[in-house]
């Protein structure tokens, strides 16, 4: 009797495997792959909750969003999560990228299913740069004297850095949770040379804050105009989507409306 029973549930089992199997082959379960999707690549000092904000504004236009979760143990490891999230959209991506986000989606987005790239206060290095080097010709940001290392070498924001450079337009409550879920860079990451620069080949688009303390306002101008972007202008702090979710959401729907 134990051995029947043992039997029907292994054969139940199997069956819900295979029903699973076929819902996720089904184009249903995949997303409509006649519009891009969006994913989004978060920056140092955050995680894929830094866009909780802009997501459902996205997903209120019909549109298919994921949020990379980037380990930030370097630049590779980054990039492979970032190519993994592109490779399993069913078809374009808007590829969008968030501070050192930037440089991640700069690699990752020379993938022949990503249409365009949004560009949010976000490093915009090319071949042969390092991220470390792009703010070396401009007055030092505020806010990187408030980021400190740990034993192993991974960077973090204090809390006044976090409170009054990184998120300043934003209330001390969510401050203070973005401080105590924050992820933390491995430093050498802003050392590592990119060995392409998707923008080169595709269209981008650059949201740049003009109370950016920490990526030079000035430094953020210039890479767009070096990338060729189509370039908004905000007054915000380093996290816009946060702080002006609509109008960050604006630009990632311009993209997406200009895609092929």
């Amino acid at each position: 009797m134990k051995t029947i029973q043992r039997f029907k549930l292994a054969a139940a089992a199997v069956a819900i495997g295979l029903s699973f199997s076929a819902v996720a082959a089904t184009p249903a379960a995949s997303g409509d792959a006649s519009r891009p999707s969006v994913v989004i690549v978060h920056g140092a000092f955050a995680d894929g909750s830094d866009w909780a904000k802009v997501i459902p504004l996205l997903q209120a236009k019909g549109l298919r969003v994921v949020a990379v979760q980037n380990p930030l143990s370097s630049l590779e490891d980054d990039v492979a999560a970032a190519k993994r999230a592109i490779d399993a959209q069913p078809g374009k991506v808007v590829l969008v990228g968030h501070s050192w986000g930037g440089s991640v989606i700069t690699e990752a987005g020379a993938n022949d299913k990503v249409a365009s790239l949004v560009y949010v206060a976000a490093f915009a290095p090319d071949v042969g740069q390092n991220t470390a080097e792009l703010g070396k010709d401009y007055p030092p940001a505020p806010g990187f004297a408030h980021i400190v290392p740990d034993a192993s070498g991974y960077l973090s924001l204090t809390k006044e850095g976090m409170t009054k450079h990184f998120a300043q337009d934003l209330p001390a409550s969510a401050t203070a949770v973005m401080t105590a879920t924050q992820g933390p860079i491995f430093g050498k990451s802003f050392e590592q040379k990119l060995t392409v620069a998707a923008w080169k080949t595709r269209p981008s688009w650059y949201l740049a804050t003009s109370a950016d303390h920490m990526i030079q306002p000035a430094l953020q101008l210039d890479m767009a105009k070096k990338i060729g972007a189509h370039l908004t202008r905000v007054n915000a702090s380093h996290v816009p989507q946060q702080s002006q979710p609509a109008k960050v959401a604006e630009v990632i729907l311009d993209a997406v409306r200009q895609s092929k």
